[in-house]
């Protein structure tokens, strides 16, 4: 049984990426792209889930998106 020898190439190096291009990347605004997204977490009495939650399944609505709507209402694009 013949052993057949490969040639390993040489280690990637790791060359650093100019700052230019993390600061770049890092500021960019694109206002095709949508704002980013917190999350905001709420503590409500159950009764009061309930009857949101069958309110929006009646309309075919999400709750996030209802509670980002009276948000809005209240605080607006400040």
């Amino acid at each position: 049984m013949s052993a057949k020898k490969i040639q390993i190439g040489m280690k990637p190096t790791h060359k650093a990426i100019s700052p230019s291009a993390d600061a770049w990347v890092e500021t960019r605004k694109n206002s095709d792209e949508p704002e980013a997204m917190k999350r905001l977490t709420i503590d409500v009495p159950a009764s009061l889930h309930r009857m949101i939650k069958s309110s929006c399944a009646m309309r075919g609505t999400k709750i996030a998106d209802e509670v980002r709507e009276l948000l809005l209402k209240k605080y607006g694009n400040q």
